[in-house]
């Protein structure tokens, strides 16, 4: 709530987003010795890095889209839209490329096993806390391979983090504040900035449709990997599994961020639900077994192609829609995301995965009517005049200078 506004005030978005990370590089340190002692502070570590890093991150994005439309007369939420397609493209594959080293790493250990047919009535929808479900080849890997993985994770976090410190550029408007401006910046003002930012209704009116998306991701890797793939294909598909979900997400980031320019962000956002409603409806109804191997990967290609559209979309409506208050905007983004994430973990051990489906819905309907209650207050504004829009883009010019 309260970093994000104060460093990258303080220290501009490059080097909030250099600091950040190495919080990251600091949680796989503390895997080394994994133990309570070494996860919990490596993990406080971690969500202290997470929030200023993402507010920086789309800060950064929506600055510069906004730089380049100027320059190239284009519309300013059409390049944010592109930017934040370009950037969801590579961060999604992210997942393939971790998945990918992690399933190679321990597949060298074999882990091979048969479920039983009567332990297939435990999966999936069925799978609740209080019963013993079979959690197939749970085996943990020899500490040789977890070592290794831990290094190339490590090592692959080091070398992130000198990228960006050395070629990523610092954003010009940062560089033109100067000491005189950086005094009279209240430390209170920015401090409660976040807090402050509730009091837009559009921001209190996302709320639902932000936390859905740590719902949904929570759900995806929390629950679907437990209770559907590892407890009917065995542990060694889950990074197979992900992968899809990653690659698909990857991809259709890119095209959603180019396609919402011609299509809006409404019909975007539409599709995603549908995908989403009709995943969830899937699931509590399915009886899978181990020999529907293609559908295993199925639901998690339709999972991330909606969360494609919710994380390049979402983010762009906030840089749409708060200009003037970009930091306070995002960091409301990642705490009310990261609560959705704290809700569906908190409850993960003690729902039946049904129940945890319907929430998962019941969350998703919500947000979906507060969404177009927030496109029906953005498109019931007034039209501006070419002079209103002309001193808009200038007011503009002058918050992400003093930014």
């Amino acid at each position: 709530m309260f970093l994000p506004p104060i460093l990258i005030k303080k220290f501009g978005c490059k080097w909030t987003i250099t600091a950040s990370m190495c919080c990251y590089v600091a949680f796989s340190l503390g895997n080394f010795y994994a133990s309570w002692y070494t996860l919990i502070p490596t993990s406080m570590i971690l969500g202290l890095g997470g929030a200023p890093l993402w507010s920086a991150k789309s800060t950064y994005l929506t600055i510069s889209g906004n730089t380049y439309a100027q320059k190239t007369g284009k519309r300013g939420k059409d390049v944010i839209n592109q930017y934040f397609g370009i950037f969801f493209l590579i961060f999604q594959s992210s997942g393939v490329w971790g998945n990918l080293i992690s399933s190679l790493v321990f597949q060298q250990e074999s882990t091979t096993g048969e479920i039983q047919e009567d332990q297939l009535m435990h999966c999936g929808a069925s799978d609740c806390f209080t019963t013993s479900t079979p959690t197939n080849n749970t085996k943990r890997p020899t500490n040789d391979l977890v070592y290794t993985l831990l290094g190339i994770y490590t090592g692959s976090g080091i070398l992130a983090v000198l990228l960006v410190a050395v070629f990523l550029e610092q954003i010009p408007n940062d560089q033109l504040e100067n000491a005189e401006e950086k005094k009279k910046a209240s430390f209170g003002l920015n401090f409660l900035a976040t807090f402050r930012h509730l009091k837009d209704k559009q921001q209190c009116l996302l709320i639902p449709l932000t936390m859905y998306s740590g719902f949904e991701q929570g759900f995806l890797s929390g629950d679907y990997t437990k209770s559907y793939v590892t407890c009917a294909l065995g542990i060694q598909y889950v990074g197979y599994v992900m992968i899809c979900f990653s690659a698909t997400n990857s991809i259709c980031s890119l095209l959603f961020g180019k396609l919402s320019q011609y299509t809006g962000r409404i019909a975007l956002f539409v599709l995603a639900a549908v995908i989403h409603l009709s995943c969830i409806i899937s699931l509590l109804l399915w009886k899978h077994h181990p020999s529907q191997m293609v559908v295993f990967f199925i639901f998690p290609g339709l999972w991330g192609m909606a969360d494609a559209v919710l994380q390049t979309q979402t983010n762009a409506i906030y840089g749409v829609l708060f200009v003037k208050n970009k930091e306070a905007a995002f960091a409301n983004y990642r705490l009310w995301e990261s609560l959705g994430f704290v809700i569906a973990y908190g409850y993960s051990t003690f729902l039946c995965v049904s129940i945890k489906l319907y929430i998962v819905l019941g969350v998703l309907i919500l947000s979906m009517v507060t969404y177009g209650a927030v496109e029906y207050l953005e498109h019931g504004k007034p039209p501006e005049t070419v002079a209103k829009k002309k001193e808009s883009q200038a007011e503009e010019i002058v918050t992400q200078t003093k930014m």
